[in-house]
C-alpha cells in the first residue's frame, strides 16, 4: 500500500470512535483515556510528566489540560526507540503510523522536549541518540528524507528511478532535511553545554550537507540528484527527467521537494532557503565553539553570502496586499503564489528563522497566506487553515492552525486557534494531519506525532506567557 492510500485509509468518523456519554465541554470533570497505557509507553520522562500535571492543574480549559496530556507525550509514548549502541545513545524516532525516520519529523518531534533536559538527564540521552542516529542516517545518503532503523532493509520504493541504498525509505531531495539536524544540533549545545555528540561523524555529516547544498545550487551542471516515480501522482516525481523544471541560477539551493514530501513547481523554495540561510549561520556558530575547522566554516560561510543576496532580495506585488514573500520562484521573474502547511512554510517563518514576527513583508505575506487569495487556504463550517496538495483540496492541516497560534501577535487569534483546535480534533483528544473544511471527523492520520507534540508546544507556550487565555 502506497503511502497516499494509506492516509485515505485511515480517515473515518469520530463518532464511531468513542461512546456519546462523554462531555467534551470546558465544564467537563471526566475525559476518556486516550493516551497509551503506561506499560506500553515507549519512553517516560518525570519532566515531561511534572509539566503536564502543572498544566492540568493550573488552567480552567479542562479540555485543552486533557488534549495537552494526550498530544504532548506522544513523540515518547509511542514514536521512539531509545538503545545504547557501542557505548553511545541512538534513538530511532518513526511519524507514527509510518514505520520510517523522516530526519524533518523526528528533529520536530522532540523540539518541544528540549528545555526539560537539563532536569531530565535520561531525557537528554534520548536526544543525544536523535542526534547520532540522524548523522548515520545523513552519512548514508544526504540527498534521502527517510530511513529505517535497519540499514539493510529494502524500501518499498526500490523501483523508484533514483540511487535507493539500503536502509533508505525514501529519497525526495528537500533542504529542510538537512537543515532540522542543524536546528536539533545547535539547540542541543545550547540547552546542555555538552559537546559530545559533535564528534568526528558529526563533523562529516556537517560536510555532506555543506557538499550537496553546494551541488544543489546547480551553478555549473544539474548535479548528482533526479528522481522519478511511475505513479499517477503529479506530486510524486520530477519532470525533466527527473531533474525537475530549469531555473536561472543565481546562488539559492534547489530543492526539488516540499517538506510535504511533495514536488515542488518552481525548484527555489523560498522557506526552505530561508531555513537554509539561517541553519548555516548556526551552524558555523557551533562548529566555532565546539570544533573550529577552519575549511569546513569557510565553506559555510561562502554558501551564507551565495544565499543572502538573491534571498533578501525576494519580494512580489500580489492583488492590493502589498509586498509579498513567493512561496518559490525559478530565478528568471516567475513564482508560485502560495503556501503550504507543512513547515517550513512562510506563515513560519518567525517560528524557524530569527525573522520578527512585526517584519513588514512577513505581515503582509502572512494576511496572504491567511487569505482566500492562498489558493490552499480553505475556509467552512468546521474551521479554516491552510492545506496543500498532499492529501487535496478542502483539507485543512492542524498543524497550519497551531503555527498560525504560534506566530500571532493577537491574543485573540491565539485564542481563537485554541478553540479551533478543541473544537476539531474529532473527539479523539488528538491532533490529526488534515480534516475537511466542514466536517472534522473526516480527517487523515489518526496517530500523527509531529501534530501532537507542535500542539502541545503551543500550549505550554501560552501557558508560561498568556495562561489566562487558557481559562
Amino acid at each position: 500500500m502506497d503511502r497516499k492510500t494509506f492516509i485515505r485509509n485511515t480517515s473515518f468518523g469520530a463518532a464511531a470512535l468513542l461512546s456519546s456519554r462523554y462531555s467534551f465541554g470546558n465544564s467537563a470533570k471526566e475525559f476518556p483515556v486516550v493516551r497509551m497505557p503506561e506499560n506500553l509507553r515507549k519512553f517516560k520522562s518525570p519532566a515531561v510528566e511534572a509539566i503536564i500535571n502543572d498544566i492540568q492543574k493550573n488552567i480552567g480549559n479542562k479540555e485543552i489540560g486533557w488534549l495537552f496530556g494526550n498530544c504532548f507525550p506522544n513523540t515518547l509514548d509511542t514514536t521512539v526507540e531509545f538503545e545504547v549502541v557501542n557505548g553511545r545513545p541512538d534513538t530511532f524516532v518513526i511519524t507514527g503510523d509510518i514505520d520510517a525516520m523522516w530526519l524533518r519529523d523526528s528533529s520536530a518531534q522532540v523540539w518541544p522536549y528540549l528545555p526539560l533536559m537539563k532536569a531530565d538527564r535520561q531525557l537528554q540521552e534520548l536526544v543525544k541518540g536523535v542526534i547520532n542516529r540522524q548523522v548515520n542516517c545523513i552519512l548514508v545518503d544526504p540527498y534521502a528524507n527517510a530511513f529505517y532503523k535497519d540499514g539493510t532493509k529494502i524500501s518499498e520504493w526500490k523501483s523508484d528511478k533514483t540511487e535507493m541504498r539500503p536502509g533508505v525509505h525514501e529519497r525526495k531531495w528537500e533542504i529542510d532535511s538537512l537543515c532540522y539536524p542543524i536546528r536539533l544540533a545547535c539547540a542541543y549545545y545550547k540547552e546542555t553545554g555538552d559537546p559530545s555528540p559533535f564528534d568526528k561523524d558529526w563533523l562529516e555529516a556537517m560536510r555532506n550537507i555543506v557538499t550537496t547544498f553546494k551541488e544543489q545550487q546547480r551553478i555549473n551542471n544539474s548535479g548528482p540528484y533526479h528522481f522519478e516515480r511511475t505513479t499517477s501522482w503529479a506530486t510524486d516525481g520530477l519532470a525533466m527527467g527527473g531533474y525537475g523544471y530549469p531555473t536561472k541560477k543565481n546562488g539559492l539551493i534547489h530543492s526539488m521537494f516540499r517538506p510535504s514530501d511533495d514536488a515542488t513547481v518552481f525548484p527555489y523554495l523560498v522557506p526552505s532557503n530561508f531555513f537554509a540561510y539561517y541553519s548555516l549561520i548556526d551552524l558555523d556558530k557551533l562548529l566555532k565553539q565546539v570544533n573550529d575547522d577552519t575549511k569546513l566554516r569557510s565553506a559555510v560561510s561562502k554558501l551564507i553570502v551565495d544565499i543572502k543576496g538573491p534571498l533578501f532580495a525576494l519580494t512580489s506585488a500580489v492583488n492590493g496586499i502589498g509586498k509579498i514573500i513567493p512561496y518559490e520562484i525559478n530565478g528568471a521573474g516567475s513564482a508560485n503564489l502560495m503556501d503550504d502547511a507543512n513547515v517550513p512554510s512562510l506563515l513560519a517563518l518567525p517560528y524557524l528563522t530569527p525573522m520578527p514576527i512585526a517584519n513588514k513583508d512577513y505581515q503582509a505575506t502572512r494576511a496572504f497566506v491567511l487569505s482566500e487569495q492562498n489558493p490552499f487556504f480553505f475556509k467552512g463550517k468546521a474551521a479554516e487553515g491552510v492545506g496543500g496538495p498532499h492529501v487535496g483540496m478542502d483539507y485543512i492541516w492542524p498543524m497550519s492552525i497551531i503555527m498560525r497560534g504560534l506566530t500571532s501577535m493577537d491574543e485573540k487569534e491565539m485564542k481563537n486557534c485554541l478553540q479551533t483546535l478543541q473544537r476539531t480534533h474529532a473527539e479523539t483528544g488528538f491532533m490529526h494531519e488534515a480534516f475537511h473544511k466542514d466536517d472534522a471527523t473526516k480527517f487523515t492520520r489518526k496517530w500523527f506525532a509531529w501534530a501532537n507534540t507542535l500542539f502541545g508546544e503551543f500550549v505550554w507556550k501560552v501557558y508560561r506567557e498568556r495562561r489566562r487565555l487558557l481559562d
